[in-house]
């Protein structure tokens, strides 16, 4: 029987009680595309479950991808003039008729796939040591974080086949999120090579 720290309980606690939440106020709501994304958090949560041991997670690494999952359900869930946290303009760096940056969605976009990034990292460098102090435990994790970008994107446009009048957006929504996604897993890799002690 796998040996479940005290706190991994917890995340794992938190993490459950969100997502339930999250679940009964979308079904309550009819908001039927943000199911199709708590089945991939169950699946993804499975994941990390079934792994716990053979990667031993750091508790921070844990956390962050909780807060990632929160930080996505609240997006999708909170109402904010009259519309969805993910809409909300934090700070308008850009704005053109096309686009506008920065809003909720690409930081929790870049947050996201950095934590992915890092999380690459980890395991990169738990089953292959002998890559310590490379280019490829860097380059390798903003690579994979960023084609599991391109999945999220496919799993986004899979919602919008399945389900009418999603909140995904359009081309330029798909290309922002691709791009802070990179952005998010460069950064990541650069505070993790910075604070590294090889």
């Amino acid at each position: 029987m796998t040996q479940i720290t005290r706190s991994e309980l917890a995340v794992a606690g938190f993490t459950a009680l969100y997502v339930a939440a999250f679940s009964i106020y979308f079904l309550a709501i009819g908001n039927y595309e943000f199911i199709v994304y708590i089945v991939t958090m169950l699946v993804l949560i499975a994941l990390v479950g079934f792994s716990l041991r053979k990667a031993e997670y750091p508790p921070a690494m844990l956390w962050a991808l909780s807060l990632w999952g929160l930080a996505h359900m609240a997006g999708g869930g909170v109402p904010v003039d009259g519309s969805v946290l993910y809409n909300l303009r934090l700070v308008p760096l850009v704005e053109n008729e096309n686009l506008f940056i920065l809003k909720y969605d690409q930081v929790v976009h870049a947050y996201g796939f950095g934590i992915s990034a890092w999380l690459l990292h980890h395991l990169l460098l738990r089953h292959f040591p002998d890559t310590r102090g490379s280019w490829t435990v860097y380059v390798f994790p903003v690579l994979a974080a960023m084609g599991l970008g391109a999945t999220n994107e496919i799993i986004e446009f899979t919602a919008v086949l399945m389900v009418p009048d999603t909140n995904v957006g359009g081309y330029y929504n798909t290309a922002l999120d691709l791009v802070f996604n990179a952005a998010g897993a460069v950064i990541a890799m650069i505070a993790v090579a910075a604070l590294s002690r090889d």
